[in-house]
């Protein structure tokens, strides 16, 4: 089973106050074929968007694993988020790893633990979000915080209309 974390999030204004809307996952079976699969994950994505009607979607980058082979099939999953959201007409704001962690925990080396720990007392969640749905809330966290932490360039001009976020 392939399992995509997804997080949507309001911002009453960037980097203010967070509320928590929904989080989940997306699976597809790893006996299906990778077409199969990534369409699986659009519709899924697509169907969140829909739902939610944010008003960005924020992606964490891929990072380069030793296996080259799950490093292409992560892209490829990456780009079927990408494209369900450029399809909803959405922006995409990218973020490292490395940058979401520190803006939810405060060093970039953190655990999934410290981060599913951190999502949950930032968002005053009763229990802490499985690890997929908790790194996507805290791709959004990054997001919601982009003002304060520096915004990427192709959002800079981006307005707030109701500061909801997905990842």
């Amino acid at each position: 089973m392939r399992v995509t974390g997804y997080g949507v999030i309001d911002a009453t204004s960037p980097g203010t106050v967070l509320r928590y809307v929904e989080s989940g996952a997306v699976r597809s079976r790893d006996r299906d074929p990778l077409p199969d699969r990534l369409k699986t994950l659009f519709d899924g994505m697509t169907a969140v968007i829909e739902a939610h009607r944010p008003d960005v979607v924020a992606v964490e980058l891929v990072f380069v694993n030793i296996n080259p082979q799950s490093t292409l099939l992560l892209g490829q999953a990456r780009g079927a988020v990408i494209a369900a959201a450029v399809a909803q007409g959405l922006p995409v704001a990218e973020y490292t790893a490395l940058q979401i962690k520190q803006a939810v925990v405060g060093h970039g080396h953190a655990r999934k633990e410290q981060v599913q720990a951190m999502v949950t007392r930032l968002l005053q969640l009763s229990q802490s979000p499985p690890p997929d749905p908790a790194d996507a809330l805290a791709c959004a966290i990054r997001h919601a915080h982009a003002e304060v932490l520096s915004v990427p360039r192709p959002l800079a001009g981006l307005k707030w209309r109701r500061g909801r976020l997905v990842m």
